[in-house]
Order: C-alpha cells, then sequence, then structure tokens
C-alpha cells in the first residue's frame, strides 16, 4: 500500500494567492513611502479629492478632453503648473520626457515651470519615453516626472505606479491624442486619478479683449473617492489657479472665487 502523504503546510497557499499576498506587501511598503498630498488649495477643489490633495508618490493621468489644440494646450498647461507645484514645494527639478518637438518654453514658465526647474529628454516613441519615466522614477531625488504618453498598456502604468511608490516621486502623464476617435483615457490604467481638461469661455472683461483663460477640469477618476467637474482659471506665473463659483446648484463653490497660496 502507498504511503499516505500528507499536504505540506508550504504548498496550501495556490502560488496566485502567494504572489497576491506579495504584490499587496510591496504596495504597502510603497504607500508607506510615497505618503504625503500637494493640495490645490481651493477647498472646493481639496474636499473632493480622496487625503485632500493630490497624492504624492503616485501616478495621475491627464489628458485633452477632445482633440483640439485648446483642449491639448490647456491639458499641457494643468500639467506644468503641477509640476511648477511639486517642484516649489520639494525644491526639485521636473524631468519631462518629450515625444513631440511642439513644447513652448514661455508658455510653461507663464503656468509656473520655469527652465531652471524643469528637465527635458527627447524621446523617439512611447517605449522609449516611458522607459526614460521608470528611470527618473527609480532614480529618485526629482520633484516629479512628466511623460506624453500615446498608448499606455495596464502592465506599463502599474509598473510606473510602482516606481513612483517606491521612491515617492510623482508621475505625471500627459496622454495626447493621437488620432481622432481614440480617447486617451478609454484603456484600464493603475493611476491614482485620472483628468479630462477642456477651454472654456474665457472670463469676460468691461472692455473689448480677452480674459484670462478658463478651463473645465474633469476629474475623471480617482482611487477612494468619486469624480467631480470644476470650471478653473488658468494657473499664473506662480502656478496659482482659481475658482470661480456662479452656479447656484453647486453648493461646494459658493463663496466667490478663490486663489491657491504661493
Amino acid at each position: 500500500m502507498s504511503p499516505i502523504r500528507m499536504p505540506s503546510p508550504l504548498l496550501e497557499e495556490p502560488p496566485l494567492a502567494a504572489l497576491r499576498a506579495r504584490v499587496a506587501q510591496i504596495e504597502q511598503a510603497g504607500r508607506t513611502a510615497g505618503a504625503g498630498v500637494s493640495p490645490f488649495g481651493l477647498e472646493a477643489v481639496d474636499a473632493r479629492l480622496a487625503g485632500g490633495g493630490l497624492a504624492l508618490g503616485a501616478l495621475h493621468e491627464i489628458a485633452p478632453a477632445a482633440p483640439e489644440y485648446g483642449d491639448d494646450a490647456a491639458a499641457t498647461l494643468f500639467v506644468a503648473a503641477l509640476a511648477a507645484r511639486l517642484s516649489r514645494e520639494s525644491g526639485g527639478v521636473t524631468l519631462w520626457a518629450l515625444t513631440r518637438r511642439d513644447l513652448f518654453a514661455p508658455g510653461l514658465a507663464g503656468a509656473g515651470l520655469t527652465p531652471e526647474r524643469v528637465l527635458y529628454a527627447e524621446c523617439r516613441d512611447d517605449a522609449e519615453a516611458l522607459a526614460v519615466l521608470e528611470e527618473g522614477l527609480r532614480h529618485g531625488g526629482l520633484a516629479a516626472v512628466v511623460g506624453e504618453i500615446g498608448r499606455l498598456a495596464l502592465a506599463a502604468s502599474r509598473r510606473l505606479q510602482l516606481a513612483a511608490e517606491g521612491k515617492g516621486v510623482t508621475a505625471l502623464l500627459l496622454r495626447r491624442w493621437r488620432k481622432a476617435g481614440a480617447d486617451p483615457l478609454g484603456e484600464a490604467s493603475s493611476a491614482v486619478t485620472r483628468w479630462r481638461i477642456a477651454a472654456a469661455p474665457s472670463a469676460p472683461l468691461p472692455y473689448a479683449g480677452l480674459g484670462r483663460a478658463r478651463w473645465r477640469v474633469e476629474l475623471a477618476r480617482q482611487r477612494g473617492g468619486p469624480g467631480f467637474e470644476w470650471i478653473l482659471e488658468a494657473p499664473d506665473a506662480e502656478a496659482r489657479f482659481a475658482l470661480f463659483a456662479k452656479s447656484g446648484d453647486r453648493p461646494d463653490q459658493e463663496g466667490g472665487e478663490q486663489r491657491l497660496a504661493a
């Protein structure tokens, strides 16, 4: 008669469950290293964000709402202002991995991201940009990394999220449209927040001319909370936004205009 073999405790846990447990440990360690938020300084915005601000040491995705020049410029300047604020808070610089030669440095400076606060890495394609971003995140010491990415696989976003958590460096992905009809945020992602930015009518002036630009900012998805939408005034040279409250059916926006602290 063959001997009865008792199951080994080491073999009781399925390999998949063990792998999931290991991933959970890595995620928890990363969250500890990258704890903290960067508040917008606007109560109506920060109150809607889980944690009270933009999570540090995490991956965030920002995309133009439509494949139009106005929305693309708005999304780019939104990213620039976020990077500028992170740079001012930490004293570090931002690494910007670009795949197109269409950034306008004076425009970025007008949103607070001045030349001494940013390093540019010109990449041939998305794959090279992703490699540069991951290297920058794992290096540490940067205020933020920004990458212009078209297509992004779920596995690639996961790698970036884990790398951001590991060193506490914030990753901002500018998901630019590559072709009409292909929503940059239509794919699954591990990003903590996902944003859509669209140009909105500027503030009216009492005389002929254009007022300060306004954007429709949509928090399309966030981990740990619902989405929301605001109308924000474009950032000034100190990377400060303003929120106008004119809608009577939005109690969170009552109280008139608010501005970010420097």
